[in-house]
């Protein structure tokens, strides 16, 4: 008997500047399936200056912090849970490369090479560690029980 796949969660937003086009959001979603990265769970987000704050609280100090939750309270955005036998992985290679320039350049047919916009407004959040993922899912979704999916 086969042992079940093993799964991975990841949280993976669609930043303001993406959902200010209702259009590009489908494309975005076929992307993920192509992928095989499964859509959990998500919701539609528009947060507060503290909200953001909280969030982004590891990086405060640093340059562009205040840019950074500037642009997360700019308009609504997308929060998604996302899985796969590597869905971190799998989801920061189909957004690509922080920086869009260079997305374009050496990697140009991710999400971020397609859809980005600067440093600051690239369109994408991908979590970096299986602890993060869980912690930054848990602050978008403190209700979601991933281990009962």
């Amino acid at each position: 008997m086969a042992q079940a796949m093993q799964r991975q969660w990841t949280l993976a937003l669609l930043k303001p500047d993406i959902c200010a086009n209702a259009a590009i959001i489908p494309k975005i979603q076929q992307a993920m399936q192509h992928h095989h990265l499964d859509i959990v769970h998500y919701q539609d987000v528009l947060w507060s200056l503290d909200d953001a704050e909280r969030f982004y609280a590891e990086h405060k100090g640093k340059f562009f912090y205040q840019r950074l939750c500037g642009y997360m309270t700019s308009g609504p955005f997308q929060a998604y849970v996302l899985s796969s036998p590597n869905a971190i992985k799998d989801w920061r290679q189909l957004i690509g490369p922080t920086h869009p320039v260079r997305a374009r350049i050496m990697q140009p047919t991710t999400l971020r090479a397609l859809y980005g916009l600067t440093d600051t407004r690239n369109s994408f959040h991908g979590s970096d560690s299986i602890a993060n993922a869980q912690q930054e899912i848990q602050f978008f979704f403190p209700n979601l029980n991933l281990h009962h999916l």
